[in-house]
Formats: C-alpha cells, sequence, structure tokens
C-alpha cells in the first residue's frame, strides 16, 4: 500500500484553565470536545465554533482523565483528588461523585454498552463501576503499582490495563480475573483496542509503541 501525505492545519483553542490541558475526549457526535485541566477544571469545547462552551468545577486538584459515555449524556473524569466525576452533558452539571480509590486517579474508560466505568489509580488498583447505581461492583487487583490507563474491548468482554510496575494486564469481565500478563521494559502510559478487538496497540515511557494480536 503506497504511503499516504496528511496536511494537517491547526487551529489553536483559547483554553481558561489557569494550568496545563491533562487528558481530551471527544463526544460520540464529533461536535463536543472536553478537556481535563491541571487546575481541576473540564472545559467543553464548540469544535466548529472553536470556542469553550462551559467549565465544569468540583474536582479538588488535576483532571487526569476524561471519556463521554458511548450514548454522549455523561461525561466521566478521574483526577488527583482520588474521585471520580459523573458529569450530565446536557445540563453541564455534576450528577454523581464516585469515591473509594485510595490514590490519585488516573484514567477512566466506559464500557462499549455505557453501563460500566473502570477507572485506573495511584493505588494500584481498577475499580468498575455501575452507571445506573454508582456503586463500586468489582476491585481488580493484581499490578504492583500505579494504574495509568484503562480500555475495553469493543464487545465488552476485556479490559486492558496498563501500569507503572512495566506490564499491562488483561482482565475477564465475567469473572473479574487476570487472564494475561504482557511485560514491558518501563511504565505503560496508554493502552487501546483496535475497532474489531483484534489489536491491542500499548505506549510506554521507553518511546515505544506495541501493537499485540489477540487471540
Amino acid at each position: 500500500m503506497a504511503s499516504k501525505t496528511v496536511t494537517a492545519t491547526p487551529t489553536f483553542l483559547e483554553s481558561t484553565a489557569q494550568d496545563a490541558v491533562e487528558s481530551l475526549s471527544y463526544a460520540p457526535s464529533g461536535i463536543t470536545l472536553a478537556s481535563g485541566n491541571y487546575d481541576g477544571t473540564i472545559l467543553l469545547w464548540d469544535v466548529g465554533a472553536e470556542n469553550s462552551t462551559a467549565a465544569l468545577a468540583g474536582h479538588g486538584a488535576s483532571v487526569n482523565g476524561v471519556m463521554f459515555s458511548p450514548d454522549g449524556a455523561l461525561l466521566a473524569s478521574g483526577s488527583e483528588d482520588s474521585t471520580v466525576r459523573l458529569w450530565d452533558v446536557a445540563s453541564q452539571s455534576s450528577k454523581a461523585i464516585l469515591s473509594g480509590h485510595s490514590g490519585s486517579v488516573l484514567g477512566v474508560a466506559f464500557s462499549p454498552d455505557g453501563a460500566l466505568l473502570a477507572s485506573g489509580s495511584t493505588d494500584n488498583t481498577i475499580r468498575l463501576w455501575d452507571v445506573a447505581t454508582r456503586k463500586t461492583t468489582a476491585t481488580l487487583m493484581g499490578h504492583s503499582d500505579g494504574v495509568v490507563s484503562v480500555a475495553f474491548s469493543p464487545d465488552g468482554a476485556l479490559l486492558a490495563s496498563g501500569s507503572s510496575d512495566n506490564t499491562i494486564r488483561l482482565w475477564d469481565m465475567a469473572t473479574h480475573k487476570s487472564t494475561t500478563t504482557l511485560p514491558q521494559t518501563d511504565w505503560v502510559s496508554s493502552v487501546t483496542f483496535s475497532p474489531d478487538g483484534t489489536l491491542l496497540a500499548t505506549a510506554s515511557q521507553s518511546d515505544v509503541v506495541r501493537l499485540w494480536r489477540l487471540s
């Protein structure tokens, strides 16, 4: 296949946050972008108009991870203040504060059906939350250091987690057990599945992106 050259023209969205932008998530509609910021706020952006439409305040420290639900109705955020928040996008208001982690929350991910939310933390655990009841349904333990990134497979059967313990784990969502551990040479900063679920892409602090074929 011939290589394709892409020309990219930057558009700068002027942030009103007082410090660094830590995380981003596009709404499924592609119209709204959320940014989680070091100052503890979340900004919602109208991408077409290139301006901020709302500032969501409530976290007491840096917002390390944000993600829209599959239907775009909710936004989840994980913070240095050890909490996860659920926000109603339409009303731009906080719907729930999910407490339970004893360390900073670094990453959040919705399941494909939107029923579950996963959160990874510096307390070395992953919590699974029932979005409807706002309760913890399981705490996944196995990593020996902070869980930096989490991602569900497209069918929701697996959860991948990347950690600063230099490993990636795959978790069976039916049993909540770790089924596979993939060793790395440095701490893992991001994990994501391909749309068909056959590949797992992982990034680490050793400047390497790896593709893992799953079978």
